[in-house]
């Protein structure tokens, strides 16, 4: 049995998820198996257990929530991180991305606003033996400014417009994926490709997430 699942339900909610990425067109053997590796419930309340991969939003702690599996997918099918990719996720969450990312990218600097999830996603990645993952607690409205370049960099936060600054902190021919669109509404997923001075754009998809807050959370 795969490490990464837990027993039959596990198995069979995996089995289920990867027939709806296959008739999405999303079968990367590396992405399938970084997922099929990563153990899901590890990153879920024990009352989420049952349903970890399902295409829904659940519920995470700090009020925020784990986007569904088969979105996260897609973004990181179309972010297509290698072996020497450095990649920085704004947004850890649970930091299930993150970990799925470590078995398929160099290096991934991963930041939340939220110190509590900051370090319950440290904590999986240790008893994972995960030692690609750098997470912090970070404003990541403007991205990481000095630490790039980045060779991809994920958004799971939406911004109000296109975010050129980010075009600064990507290496040439890098990647942005990154939700673009009002706080209140259905935002697209766009695909920025960085090619010399400008991005070159291709939607992928819409969602809608939570908008991009400045500043870093003081309580929690």
């Amino acid at each position: 049995m795969n490490q990464g699942l837990a027993d039959e339900e596990d198995r069979e909610g995996f089995a289920a998820f990867l027939l709806r990425l296959r008739g999405k067109g999303i079968v990367p053997k590396p992405l399938v198996s970084a997922f099929e590796a990563t153990p899901r419930r590890a990153f879920l309340a024990a009352q989420f257990h049952s349903v970890a991969w399902t295409d829904r939003m659940l519920p995470i702690e700090c009020g925020e929530a784990m986007e569904g599996a088969d979105l996260q997918a897609a973004v990181i099918a179309a972010l297509a991180p290698e072996a020497g990719s450095r990649v920085l996720e704004i947004g850890t969450g649970s930091g299930f991305t993150a970990a799925v990312m470590s078995r398929l990218a160099g290096r991934i600097v991963t930041i939340d606003r939220y110190k509590t999830l900051v370090e319950q996603a440290r904590q999986r990645f240790e008893a994972l033996g995960i030692t690609n993952v750098i997470a912090r607690q970070a404003d990541g409205s403007n991205g990481l400014v000095n630490e790039g370049p980045f060779d991809r960099i994920v958004v799971w936060a939406a911004f109000e417009s296109l975010p050129r600054f980010l075009l600064e902190q990507l290496s040439s021919g890098g990647t942005v994926i990154a939700p673009i669109g009002p706080a209140e509404d259905e935002q697209v997923v766009a695909k920025l490709t960085k090619v010399g001075s400008r991005f070159e754009r291709e939607d992928i998809g819409t969602v809608r997430l939570q908008p991009v807050l400045p500043s870093m959370a003081a309580v929690m």
